[in-house]
């Protein structure tokens, strides 16, 4: 059978929000990408982009088949649209070529460049890595950023997301560490997909994004809140197709930063009414769950090949409530999370991360001896001990008082102030080495006494402890 027979060219029985429902199919399957032809308009090379619109199928049963849009709906006239079916899923090019590219959330060029192609074409929907090729993940990726270097270090092959709220900076943040992120000096590169983000908030990306986008070194997919919630959906999936081809193929360490993954779930929640699919928590699909993990799930290493492709989701957390049902899957599926704190946001210092509701589950694999510095763990552990001390010094002087306090107790929170003034505040353009940011917390922990670091071996402080000035 040849590529045209496959091809079928029929008429809309109906527009429901973002969808098209279409009767009298045959041969079609999920899935599957469709071209749809407006106000009558012929196939060939004379069609223009505003006749022309382009779709997925997301349910085909029988003769019925529903179509979701990229585009969008409106201004289609059922009574003079054809859909045509390809016959396969959605295909895109893969490759180098999008490396210093800024597009939209379908491929398509925002920076005035030429269309996006190339030789090698691979599905958005990606393919499951086996298992058993799996490798677990190792190595860091060093942020720039001392807080998360220290405490929470990501590791390449991890999914690690951030949580915050409505009115903190976790989109500044995502774009410094996508500015910032390295793998060592080994081939890296950086893949930012922007999904129901302002025009305001889209320019300040790009800004920041500038210097690695001008380096080849970034691909920057970018969906604004304006566009069709159907493109939302497909961001993340053309994103993470694009990274594991330059990670998987070529070899690189890829960094996959997806912002706002809320707006992602919300534009999912959207479609799945229209569909009339019945409710689960708070109205999203009861498959949020295996959705995002298709997602997550796609990042790793791979044993035998030299890239990796590590994730970080960041999500917004409705009111604040870490139980809400895309924080809480969210959760689940990834290895650890960043959360941001409205309280340290509003005292002014950046970046708000709260340190002990944060962590990193697969920081041991990549940390430590042969890795980043001999005492980095060590010095991770006894820094959230000494910041866990101080928190329980704060609660006591909120009952007693602070004169009431002990010695012990005004200096453990001492240590909190300087944490927070000297380690954790940075500037949003702001890159420090690995080894500034453990000279920083060696200093911070030089406000206790020697004899109070009970987690430190002997070796390490002799070479780092500060000695008193």
């Amino acid at each position: 059978m040849n590529e045209w027979a496959r091809l079928e060219f029929t008429s809309v029985d109906e527009l429901r929000g973002p969808l098209l429902i279409v009767h009298g199919v045959s041969g079609v399957g999920w899935d599957e990408f469709a071209t749809i032809r407006l106000n009558g308009a012929a196939g060939g090379s004379g069609d223009t982009g505003q006749h022309v619109r382009h779709g997925l199928v997301l349910e085909a049963d029988g003769d019925l088949a529903v179509v979701q849009v990229l585009e969008g709906t409106a201004g289609i006239d059922p009574s003079a649209t054809a859909v045509e079916f390809s016959g396969s899923p959605l295909r895109i090019a893969v490759g180098t070529q999008w490396l210093g590219r800024v597009c939209n959330g379908r491929g398509e060029p925002r920076d005035g460049g030429p269309a996006i192609t190339g030789e090698v074409t691979v599905p958005v929907t990606g393919f499951p890595i086996n298992p058993a090729a799996r490798q677990p993940p190792a190595e860091p990726v060093l942020t720039g950023i001392s807080v998360i270097d220290e405490l929470m270090t990501l590791v390449r092959g991890q999914k690690l997301p951030i949580f915050s709220v409505a009115g903190l900076p976790h989109l500044e943040l995502a774009g410094q560490l996508a500015a910032q992120a390295s793998a060592g000096g080994e081939p890296f590169s950086v893949v930012f997909a922007a999904m129901g983000l302002t025009h305001e908030d889209a320019a300040a990306i790009r800004a920041t994004l500038e210097e690695r986008s001008a380096a080849g070194e970034l691909v920057l997919l970018l969906n604004l809140a304006d566009e069709p919630v159907i493109e939302r959906v497909l961001t993340p999936r053309l994103a993470l197709t694009v990274a594991e081809h330059l990670a998987f193929e070529i070899g690189r360490h890829v960094l996959v930063v997806m912002a706002d993954m809320t707006s992602y779930c919300e534009a999912l929640r959207e479609v799945s009414a229209a569909r009339g699919e019945l409710p689960a928590r708070r109205a999203y699909p009861g498959y949020l769950y295996s959705d995002l993990a298709s997602l997550y799930e796609r990042c790793g290493r791979i044993t035998g090949l030299p890239g990796s492709l590590t994730v970080v989701p960041v999500l917004t957390m409705p009111a604040g409530d870490i139980t809400h049902p895309v924080p809480d899957l969210t959760g689940y599926i990834t290895e650890g999370q960043i959360v941001l704190s409205a309280d340290l946001h509003a005292r002014g210092i950046y970046p708000p991360v709260d340190a002990l509701s944060s962590l990193s589950r697969l920081m041991r694999h990549g940390a430590g001896p042969g890795r980043t510095r001999d005492d980095h763990l060590d010095v991770a552990a006894q820094t959230l001990a000494a910041l866990a001390a101080a928190r329980r010094a704060r609660d006591l002087a909120e009952l007693i008082g602070t004169a009431a306090l002990s010695e012990s107790d005004r200096r453990y929170q001492e240590l909190e102030r300087a944490f927070e003034t000297r380690l954790m505040s940075q500037g949003s353009t702001q890159t420090r080495t690995l080894d500034e940011t453990l000279g920083l917390a060696w200093q911070v922990l030089g406000v206790l006494p020697r004899r109070d670091l009970t987690m430190l071996p002997a070796r390490a402080l002799d070479e780092y402890y500060p000695e008193p000035a």
